[in-house]
């Protein structure tokens, strides 16, 4: 099997192919992590923010469209996506932890190392043994049915960590909906924030909250949490 890393966009399936969407995805996360390297402070925060954005709607929607076609199609779907689920939580959960501790929690700097890390991971694993797979199972004109379904997919999907919520069905789908419209309002609120005058600033920092609050909540439903294998249930 060759890496979709080293196909051309026509092996691929043509430009609206699942693999040369993912693919897209992928370069643009390598070019913010390189951003990210040597940032600090204000801006550091703005690239973590960029790649949050990123990743977390890429991963929702592989794990809502493809995922499954994985699971039906490959005799051992299960256990491939499941490796990747469990990156996928890893990263949910340091990005909360970046987020709950701040920026200047000692602990930040080997988050920060293991956020990438992990990332990386996930890229190599995506693009060397999960998709390789995917393209040997499916014909070209399917796998440009899921980038068709897959780019829908990623543009309502939550921006955000949601740790505890499952990376599976039922769970993935019953809770995307509400943190993906809580998840978009609060980026609306926060880049506002950004431009807004000093005296509106707690005022939009309390909307954020609250908004984060309601999310908190979607994610302890207990609906939210089923479908999980149990090394990605939280």
């Amino acid at each position: 099997m060759r890496s979709i890393a080293d196909q051309t966009v026509d092996e691929l399936g043509g430009p609206g192919s699942v693999l040369v969407r993912q693919r897209r995805d992928h370069v643009e996360l390598d070019r913010l992590l390189h951003e990210l390297d040597g940032a600090t402070g204000t801006a550091q925060e703005e690239v973590l923010t960029r790649i949050d954005r990123l990743v977390f709607s890429h991963a929702f929607a592989e794990e809502t469209v493809l995922w499954p076609v994985l699971r039906r199609v490959l005799p051992d779907g299960d256990a491939l996506t499941l490796r990747v689920e469990r990156e996928h939580q890893e990263v949910n959960e340091l990005v909360s932890a970046l987020e709950a501790d701040g920026p200047d929690d000692p602990r930040r700097p080997d988050r920060l190392a293991r956020l990438v890390e992990v990332l990386r991971e996930d890229v190599r694993d995506e693009e060397d043994v999960l998709f390789p797979r995917l393209q040997e199972a499916v014909s070209m004109d399917e796998l440009r049915r899921l980038g068709r379904r897959w780019v829908v997919m990623r543009r309502v999907s939550p921006t955000r960590p949601h740790p505890t919520v499952s990376r599976r069905p039922p769970g993935n789908a019953l809770s995307g909906l509400p943190l993906t419209v809580l998840d978009r309002a609060r980026d609306l609120v926060d880049a506002g924030l950004r431009r807004a005058p000093e005296q509106l600033v707690p005022v939009g920092k309390g909307v954020s909250a609250a908004l984060a609050a309601l999310a908190g909540l979607v994610e302890r439903i207990p609906l939210s949490r089923t479908g999980d294998e149990p090394p990605t249930s939280r």
